[in-house]
């Protein structure tokens, strides 16, 4: 798995995608600091103790460095960044049945652009199999030697 690099200082603009999804009853938003165990247990259901632990991470953050899709007040997405590293996007999840909706797009890139508010001018996004997806809506690159990158050495997760 390699990493990929992000310029933050041109990113496509999210509104446009944004709106389509609130016309359809999805919002993405912020989520609020009350709503961390709905959102963190939600990830780990959905996607596994992992990403539940970079989300996690994510709400200690101030501000919130996670955002949140919901349609009809359900959590249906969530996107995250500095959970990991600080400079790093992910993760990034979608609910099998609300994928190919635009919520991952609209997602990326609200997150992408709450990093370039932060003062990031790059963001790394780690461990990615396919580019395909990030390709499609931003201009990314491999970086180069990054593969296996940081998630190496993991621990054993005798839970799962």
């Amino acid at each position: 798995m390699k990493d990929l690099l992000v310029k933050l200082y041109d990113l496509p603009d999210p509104r446009p995608h944004l709106e389509a999804l609130r016309r359809s009853g999805i919002l993405i938003r912020l989520p609020l600091a009350y709503e961390k165990h709905q959102v963190v247990d939600w990830v780990h259901r959905t996607f596994g103790p992992g990403w539940a632990s970079e989300c996690d991470v994510a709400f200690s953050r101030q501000p919130l460095s996670c955002r949140i899709a919901t349609r009809n007040s359900e959590i249906v997405g969530f996107a995250c960044f500095d959970s990991t590293c600080k400079g790093f996007f992910g993760p990034l999840g979608v609910a099998e049945p609300t994928r190919h909706l635009g919520i991952g797009t609209a997602l990326l890139l609200a997150t992408l652009h709450a990093m370039a508010e932060s003062g990031y001018a790059y963001a790394v996004i780690g461990g990615v199999e396919s580019t395909a997806f990030y390709g499609r809506i931003v201009d990314c690159m491999e970086i180069p030697g990054s593969s296996p990158g940081i998630y190496v050495d993991r621990l054993t997760d005798k839970e799962t």
